[in-house]
């Protein structure tokens, strides 16, 4: 069967998704490339931020559940999310650019080898910054050629999703026999984990803690991550392989823009594997991704109801020239 090709998406709770969409556009420079809801929750707010094309392996996305509390970060917890950047360069630009904005972060640290910047967001949600210098294995994708980012420093893909787990054996043997990922290193209690072609689009890095409580999960955290498989046909073998491994599933998911199967492979970790098309395309042009609200041909006949449910978000950006600084 086809393995893993590498991270798909980041999924995470946000308590505003008008703070999220200026932090993300404004400060981060990734492009909106849908406005759509909750499919399982038609009262919430479901943002995709990618790439220039919304590429499979840039997007992090998030939910704004209503009256949800703050989540707290601890043990058994997807706690960061990375973002690529081209070279070491980019990280100097993003120090002096998180400054000026008031940005929360740690300065610029090295680990496994590679330059990384980490950083916070208003609801302590956990990101990082990565180089991509040097780096070999899953290509990354196109910045957002319109946005106020230079080019040359812009994000331009998620890098590797850290999980912190209080049962290093068992996620060990899951992700090694089960998903079929390699140890390739280790500092400390961390430990790096790769797939297929490898680099910092197919990594999640595991530390090991069976000190702090377990996370509590609601807004500033993580909700899942998924993984790329090729089509249709390579996600029915992986719900074969998942419950013949004896793990309980969602069995076939069509999210519309990608097809999904969950499984929940560990205390509080719920992984997606998450086809790479359809894509976000089919549904509005390239020049307004993102600027209207786009549902699931099921959901469209419910359009008024949900329409009235969440509250407009002034989206629009193609008319709106970014200076790039």
């Amino acid at each position: 069967m086809q393995g893993l090709k590498g991270i798909h998406h980041v999924t995470a709770i946000t308590s505003s998704a008008e703070k999220n969409y200026e932090f993300f556009t404004y400060v981060l420079g990734m492009r909106l490339v849908k406005k759509t809801v909750n499919q399982d929750d038609i009262q919430t707010y479901h943002l995709f931020f990618a790439d220039d094309n919304g590429n499979p392996g840039t997007d992090m996305t998030f939910f704004d559940f209503p009256g949800i509390p703050k989540g707290s970060h601890g043990t058994n917890e997807i706690y960061k999310t990375s973002f690529r950047v081209p070279s070491d360069a980019a990280l100097d630009y993003w120090v002096q650019r998180f400054e000026r904005l008031e940005v929360k972060h740690t300065g610029i640290k090295e680990q496994f080898g590679k330059e990384s910047l980490s950083f916070v967001d208003f609801d302590d949600q956990q990101y990082q910054l990565i180089s991509d210098e040097a780096n070999e294995g899953v290509d990354s994708g196109i910045p957002w050629k319109k946005g106020p980012i230079p080019l040359e420093y812009a994000i331009t893909g998620l890098g590797p999703i850290f999980v912190r787990i209080a049962n290093f054996d068992y996620f060990k043997e899951m992700m090694e026999n089960v998903l079929q990922f390699k140890e390739i290193d280790q500092e400390g209690s961390f430990h790096l984990f790769e797939v297929g072609q490898g680099g910092n689009g197919a990594q999640v890095v595991v530390e090991y803690n069976p000190v702090l409580p377990n996370a509590r999960q609601g807004f500033g955290t993580v909700h899942h991550a998924a993984f790329r498989v090729e089509d249709r046909n390579v996600l029915e073998d992986w719900i074969n392989r998942m419950e013949n491994f004896g793990f309980q599933t969602s069995g076939y998911v069509n999210r519309h823009f990608f097809e999904s199967l969950y499984v929940r492979v560990a205390p509080q970790i719920l992984f997606e594997f998450a086809t790479d098309g359809p894509g976000f395309m089919g549904d509005e042009p390239y020049e307004t991704l993102g600027e209207s609200l786009s549902l699931p041909p099921f959901l469209e006949p419910n359009r008024a109801e949900i329409e009235e449910m969440v509250r407009p978000i002034d989206t629009i950006r193609s008319t709106i020239t970014f200076t790039k600084e």
